[in-house]
């Protein structure tokens, strides 16, 4: 089928449309005027009776004008297209940066929400006649999708009804009383115009088996990439494979079922996910749900929502392009990098013009002279997020009217809505919501070109401010504004939070890459922060680190003299005391010397020596050097366990062993180590750092090692928590291999329920510290951290992330009121 030939045909449909249109006007006046009658005729309050007798009146004299005035506006705009014109006024305050934004009068914003809620009811009858219509216009026109005021579009049918009705007299009293027959007639006209229009193109070949989907807008390169994965199947109708085709190659993934690879959870050998990951994505399946259901022309990107009534086949099932990992770039590039991220979706300038002189609105107001200091001053913040917040309200009713579709203005009231309830969390600071307030257009913009912000709970822009907020829920008053070194801790945070929004705010137009590094850079800053900065906690994390470190160093240093003493003949008890108690005293000394200090090797050459001492002695001269060496050899090994913490009565018992064994060779009852062999484990046990492997991740058995009792690593400064709880199950240890350093946590242990904050994680995950505000550590094993989350013995300050708990509370809004979104 030729480009002109597809142009034809949808020429041709328009026109089907629009006769179905112009046709359906004529029942829809007669209906709707039966219905005025008949609100004549019910039992209603003298002064109601009479205000509709005014507006059937009304209806009955204008009534056909009104029609005849519709019909001319849908004639005009098939053959002229729609203008803007209705809004022009609306938002030439932001359609150059040197005019100042105005506020728009009350008859036009009423107006505006009475034509989104006619078509809200509109499509909501005939969402799925209108999405096939779309796909089939989308291939046979060659674009990725309609254009915004395009005729086909319910919301452009509905404004041109509504300036109608305006132009020939008719108020907004009257709708109102007529606005249920109105609805109930413009959805079945509509829905009608669809079907009629969808059947001529079937009867020409166009897409006899289109697919139900709606399309995601994607990026030409996830486009390309799907288009080839799908020229094996059949041809459709239309110029050469474009986006359509890649959303259909996508939809057999997202067919595939809860076991095939598209499905999240599903996938055979998928890793299991927390209850809170689940809770999250099912958040987000709900807005999703609630986007496709109540925003015209949304772009849905959601992993399930559920099947189309009476087919098999998913509703609004799209897939927009996965979120992997994010190559992180360093901030000087960023000016260069392009503004299109994954699922990136065009925003109309007006509106990202309208974005912009907001952003540098507020920005010039913290860069007034002194307000910057002001309101991060404790005493002045509550009033400075007062002051914000009123003027990101005010700044949501403006960008609203730039707003060029219904999805961008649901994408603003959800933003607004999320940045609501995150700067009325209390739990959080007031001098750290002031910048948090700041993220609320970065946001914004990112939300408007990446639809996937609604529906990926692992979007960088909510990660980071998850994040930011975990670490700063557990902040009290004392802290805040106490002197000293806690207050010092707590400015530090600080600043890093506000560095990160001056940085987000300096690089407006790169997407979701700018909330990618400076995610990066900020867990980067945790580390450090707590490591060397935050009073309560350097000390705990440097015992946790030196623990780790000593447990990974002792369990290699076992793993690799097993392997030098697999096939030499050692009596068994100096085996086990080799494994079992020597190399923790060679980690030890490792850890506190270094591994090649003098004390080091002074260890390594006692195990040498030990496993000479028990091989057998034929002669007396070798007796002779056994007796002389022995003395000095045990005051070794004492010294070592010593150092080791081995308390004094088990070095007896390990001794008393050892004596057993050295008996034993004297005997000659254990095998002879010939002299060659005993050189190379010298040499073997000199060298034994070079021989331990550098990246050890993939050893499970080393992390199974690695959670053996750690009571006897208990010191002044830090508790290891040694039992309670009882065996995790595995949904608990995949929550706690998720938990984030800085998050702040409720700990019920020894008699003590207190507010801790996780300050650090092992480089295997096996190992958590978590500190008290005065600094005292408590250390976990992986296991044990997991039971006491199953037991409630360890309770995190939020159930969700601050995000999704937004997120939840706008669901709940819209939900009383869905009108919101496209008000």
């Amino acid at each position: 089928m030729t480009a002109a030939r597809n142009q034809a045909l949808a020429t041709q449909a328009r026109r089907v449309y629009l006769e179905a249109l112009v046709r359906g006007m004529t029942p829809l006046v007669a209906a709707v005027g039966q219905g005025a009658a008949q609100l004549l005729l019910q039992g209603v309050p003298h002064a109601v009776m009479m205000a509709r007798r005014d507006a059937v009146q009304a209806w009955q004299k204008l009534g056909p004008s009104w029609q005849v005035a519709v019909v001319g506006a849908l004639r005009h705009a098939a053959v002229h297209g729609v203008s803007d014109g209705s809004r022009e006024h609306e938002g030439a305050a932001v359609g150059h940066s040197s005019l100042k934004m105005s506020l728009v009068d009350d008859s036009t914003i009423e107006r505006e929400i009475t034509s989104s809620r006619l078509a809200l009811v509109m499509m909501d009858r005939a969402t799925w006649e209108f999405t096939d219509l779309r796909t089939r216009m989308q291939v046979l026109e060659a674009q990725d999708d309609l254009e915004p005021l395009d005729l086909l579009r319910a919301h452009v049918v509905a404004r041109l009804a509504l300036d109608a009705w305006t132009r020939v007299g008719l108020d907004a009293n009257v709708w109102q009383l007529l606005h249920h027959d109105l609805h109930e007639e413009f959805a079945q006209l509509v829905s009608e115009a669809y079907h009629e229009t969808n059947r001529w193109l079937i009867a020409q070949k166009v897409l006899p088996e289109v697919d139900l989907r709606p399309f995601i807008r994607r990026t030409a390169q996830t486009a390309a990439a799907a288009s080839a994965a799908s020229a094996g199947g059949a041809p459709a109708p239309g110029p050469a494979p474009g986006p359509l085709m890649a959303s259909g190659a996508a939809s057999g993934a997202a067919q595939a079922g809860p076991g095939g690879s598209a499905g999240p959870a599903g996938a055979a050998g998928a890793p299991l996910r927390s209850k809170a990951s689940v809770q999250a994505e099912e958040v987000m399946a709900q807005l999703q749900r609630v986007l496709a259901r109540h925003v015209p022309g949304f772009p849905v990107a959601t992993r399930q929502v559920p099947a189309r009534p009476g087919t098999g086949k998913p509703s609004l099932a799209g897939t927009s392009s996965p979120i992997g990992d994010t190559a992180f770039t360093p901030k000087p590039s960023l000016a260069d990098a392009p503004p299109a991220g994954d699922g990136s979706a065009a925003a109309s300038p007006r509106l990202m013009g309208a974005i912009r002189h907001a952003q540098e609105s507020l920005q010039r107001r913290a860069g007034a002279p002194g307000a910057e200091a002001a309101d991060a001053a404790p005493h002045s913040a509550p009033r400075a997020l007062e002051e914000i917040g009123a003027r990101n309200q005010a700044f949501k009713q403006v960008l609203k009217h730039a707003a060029g579709t219904p999805a961008e203005r649901a994408t603003i009231e959800i933003v607004a809505m999320m940045f609501q309830s995150i700067l009325t969390e209390e739990r959080i600071p007031a001098t750290v919501r002031v910048w948090f307030a700041r993220l609320q257009m970065p946001v914004l913009r990112v939300a408007v070109g990446e639809p996937d912000f609604f529906a990926a709970a692992d979007h960088p822009a909510r990660r980071l401010i998850d994040r930011m907020g975990a670490c700063v829920m557990g902040f009290n008053t004392a802290q805040n504004t106490g002197p000293g070194a806690e207050r010092a801790s707590t400015d530090a945070l600080e600043r890093e939070i506000k560095r990160v929004v001056q940085v987000v705010e300096a690089y407006p137009d790169t997407g979701r890459r700018v909330f990618a590094t400076v995610l990066t850079e900020f867990e980067k800053f945790l580390d450090h922060y707590f490591e060397n900065e935050n009073q309560a906690s350097k000390r705990g994390v440097s015992l946790a680190q030196q623990v780790e470190q000593r447990e990974t160093l002792a369990i290699q240093y076992t793993i690799e003299l097993r392997k030098m003493l697999a096939e030499v003949p050692v009596q068994d008890g100096v085996r086990d005391f080799l494994f079992h108690v020597w190399a923790d005293v060679l980690a030890v000394t490792a850890v506190r010397a270094g591994a090649q200090s003098d004390l080091t090797k002074l260890m390594k050459r006692a195990a040498a020596d030990l496993i000479w001492s028990a091989s057998a002695k034929g002669s007396r001269e070798e007796r002779a050097d056994v007796i002389r060496k022995l003395p000095p050899l045990l005051k070794t090994l004492r010294d070592g366990m010593s150092q080791a913490g081995v308390p004094t009565d088990k070095q007896d018992d390990h001794v008393r062993l050892l004596n057993n064994a050295l008996a034993a060779a004297f005997t000659a009852k254990t095998a002879a180590i010939p002299r060659e062999r005993l050189d190379e484990l010298m040499d073997q046990l000199e060298t034994l750092e070079a021989m331990l492997p550098e990246d050890i991740a993939g050893e499970s058995h080393v992390d199974e090692l690695l959670v053996r009792d750690l009571s006897g690593h208990e010191s002044e400064g830090m508790e290891v928590v040694a039992e309670g709880g009882s065996a995790p199950t595995p949904a608990m240890l995949a929550w706690a291999r998720e938990l984030q350093v800085g998050g702040w946590f409720m700990l019920d242990y020894r008699g003590r329920n207190e507010q801790v904050q996780l300050a650090w994680r092992g480089l295997r995950k096996q190992l958590a510290l978590f500190v008290t505000p005065k600094g005292r550590g408590v250390l976990f094993s992986l296991n044990r951290m997991a039971a006491f989350l199953q037991a409630g013995l360890l309770l995190p300050a939020q159930d969700e992330a601050l995000t999704v708990q937004a997120t939840r509370k706008a669901l709940a809004k819209l939900d009383a009121d869905p009108d919101q979104l496209l008000k």
